[in-house]
């Protein structure tokens, strides 16, 4: 016990450092090993942030339940971090962002005052790559298990789709070009497009994504097919659709799913099982246009074709009645003579047939009384229980008709809901009007014209000046 004691004791021989001096050796400790200088690393990136040019973060690793084993602050400093970041995104379509599993190279070192870190100097995105291609196919391959991959492909898509419920950010870019080129179509066709809300980015995107469908699916009789849409642009964070409940929900959608994600080149798992695929939201409407255009061009071809048969049939007719009217005058003679032989033989029959016909009738009457007697009372029995089994079934078909009536006019009165105007100025939307009349265009609005705006609550009057 006393040299355990004795081994806690000041010693003389070895002086007491400073808290700068034990510091400071720690990191020559760490600098000088060669196990903690330019070593490949992975984990984890977690709270990314970008400030003065130099990228902060920190690298974490999770065991199995998802709790955090290990945690290293780092830094790409901005000597380094452009080629890194160009590089990257350049192999993987993705910035350098919070939630990505990568495999760093860089070097440890330690500061007096804000101890251990990593400094990076580069990003293997080769595995990067290789991860989220893991959880793709990971995910396929539960969906193909299950026999749903396939499901939403088998879906038939209407021959001219025009009720299109659009899952999507409201103001989002990739909405906007796709609003834009459906409604501006040189042929004028016309659409239905109606925006069901989401989130297109985060960690949320998968929740908001399948509420959005859960809506189109209870008010399904109402569209034609779905389009889930999200632009390119500088935020590229796609990983929200690389999600098992999210795939299944798409995979056994009632209706046919079109999706338009990201850039050309992403691909996600929604890309793979959805009924059909665009490269981009504005291919997805060109694809909606030339749908309906393909239908118009088929409907003119028909019509054409059923116009040049008809002309066909009454051109050939045409000549047969005029090769017959020839044979009229020969044909006419010889029928009257044929004619009137007939005649001479019945005008000698007509006596012995209007004898035998009488007395014929006379025995089938006597018969048909009797069975009448017999047949008579049967009869009325059963038409009276086949009316009242008619009467019946008539009230039970109309209370069931009425019932899926009520039950319709109830889901369109929530769908009215959602769209009514009264909500669309509760999200913080406005109406402008002028003289009475909505004003959507600025330019018609002449200098001093009174304008009222109206809000959800309360209305302001101004003056263009």
């Amino acid at each position: 016990m006393n040299g355990m004691a004795d081994a806690g004791l000041f010693d003389a021989s070895r002086p007491a450092m400073s808290l700068l001096q034990y510091t400071t050796a720690i990191g020559d400790a760490v600098r000088r090993n060669p196990v903690l200088q330019s070593a490949w690393v992975v984990a984890e990136l977690s709270d990314v942030r970008v400030n003065g040019g130099h990228c902060y973060m920190e690298l974490i690793e999770k065991n199995q339940s998802g709790q955090t084993v290990a945690k290293l602050r780092a830094t790409i400093w901005q000597s380094r971090f452009q080629y890194v970041r160009r590089k990257f995104y350049a192999s993987t379509g993705r910035d350098i962002m919070t939630g990505l599993k990568v495999m760093l190279n860089g070097s440890a070192s330690h500061h007096q005052v804000y101890g251990l870190s990593f400094s990076v100097n580069d990003i293997d995105p080769s595995y990067t790559l290789g991860d989220m291609e893991r959880i793709r196919r990971e995910i396929l391959l539960k969906l193909h298990q299950e026999g749903i991959a396939d499901l939403n492909k088998g879906k038939k898509m209407p021959v001219a789709p025009q009720r299109i419920a659009v899952v999507s950010a409201p103001g989002a870019a990739g909405y906007g070009d796709f609003i834009n080129h459906i409604t501006s179509n040189p042929e004028g066709f016309v659409f239905y497009p109606v925006l069901i809300p989401a989130v297109m980015q985060g960690d949320r995107t998968s929740q908001s994504v399948r509420e959005a469908l859960d809506f189109v699916r209870r008010t399904s009789d109402h569209w034609d097919c779905v389009a889930i849409l999200r632009g390119g642009g500088a935020t590229t964070d796609l990983n929200g659709f690389d999600d098992y409940e999210l795939a299944k929900s798409v995979a056994t959608f009632p209706l046919p799913v079109v999706v338009g994600i990201g850039h050309e080149r992403d691909r996600t798992v929604l890309d793979e099982i959805a009924h059909t695929r665009m490269k981009t939201p504005t291919a997805v409407a060109a694809f909606f246009v030339d749908s309906l255009r393909n239908a118009f061009d088929r409907a003119g071809m028909l019509v054409d074709f059923v116009t040049r048969y008809a002309g066909d049939r009454i051109s050939g007719e045409m000549r047969r009645l005029a090769n017959c009217e020839a044979l009229i005058p020969t044909l006419a003679e010889a029928r009257i003579s044929s004619a009137r032989a007939l005649l001479e033989r019945e005008v000698t029959r007509i006596p012995v047939l209007v004898s035998s016909k009488i007395a014929q009738a006379d025995g089938k009457l006597e018969m048909m009384s009797h069975m009448l007697r017999s047949i008579v009372p049967g009869t009325c029995k059963r038409s009276s229980d086949r009316i009242e089994d008619i009467a019946s079934r008539l009230r039970i078909a109309a209370e069931t008709v009425l019932k899926r009536e009520v039950t319709r006019l109830e889901s369109l009165e929530g769908m009215v809901g959602v769209l009514s105007p009264e909500n669309t100025l509760k999200r913080g939307y406005s109406i402008t009007s002028a003289a009475g009349k909505a004003v959507t265009d600025a330019a018609s609005l002449p200098k001093g014209t009174k304008i009222i705006t109206r809000l959800h609550v309360g209305t302001i009057e101004s003056e263009v000046i």
